[in-house]
């Protein structure tokens, strides 16, 4: 695989963009398509895309376009979702019994294997078939399972102490919906998810008049 500290985080960000539009692609039943094709359905430039795929190699010919399949199977190993990636979530209130219940991760390389929390009256009860453990245990399950992601769906006050149990027992990616930005060792990578924040990006856009 192509070394990633060469390759701009920004082109990583837009790869699972470009799997996403392949997937409804073989939904509609086409076998080939193109940068421009993709570009009108993902509002990016085709010249955009086809820099993009070109720091990961030639995919595709002049005049001929992209082998959906073949470009699909390309991304997903680089993406390295040609596997399947054993997921530990901490903090099972509203937002955590979500995360841990949806069923979009498994066909997509994810699968919950873990599920924590602090609260007596959650822990060893049932979740889809999942018994929500102690997060006193998170060490010795994430050891045990391997388990080199995990998503932080616990209070700001608790997530950094939380990431950092993580970090000691192995994970190595850990997607964040605590409103807090976590200090962590450089190999660890962190993707956050704040809807607040998100919310409040879209209203500077709206006219209020």
């Amino acid at each position: 695989m192509t070394a990633v500290n060469k390759i701009p985080d920004i082109v990583i960000g837009r790869l699972p963009v470009y799997l996403r539009a392949l997937s409804q692609l073989v939904v509609e039943g086409k076998t080939v398509t193109s940068s421009h094709e993709l570009g009108q359905q993902l509002g990016i430039s085709s010249a955009q895309i086809r820099k993009d795929l070109s720091h990961f190699g030639e995919f595709g010919k002049q005049g001929t376009g992209y082998q959906i399949t073949h470009l699909y199977a390309q991304l997903q190993q680089i993406l390295q979702i040609d596997r399947e990636w054993a997921v530990a979530v901490v903090g099972i209130g509203d937002l955590g019994r979500a995360l841990a219940r949806y069923g979009g991760f498994s066909d997509r390389g994810f699968r919950v294997v873990a599920a924590f929390d602090s609260d007596p009256a959650k822990i060893g009860t049932d979740l889809d078939g999942l018994t929500i453990q102690s997060s006193t245990l998170i060490a010795e399950v994430v050891r045990a399972k391997q388990i080199r992601i995990a998503m932080i769906a616990v209070p700001a006050m608790h997530a950094q102490s939380v990431s950092d149990e993580l970090v000691r027992a192995g994970v190595r990616a850990l997607l964040n919906y605590a409103p807090i930005t976590l200090n962590v060792p450089s190999y660890v990578h962190v993707q956050y998810i704040d809807p607040v924040a998100h919310l409040q990006h879209m209203t500077y856009y709206l006219d209020m008049s």
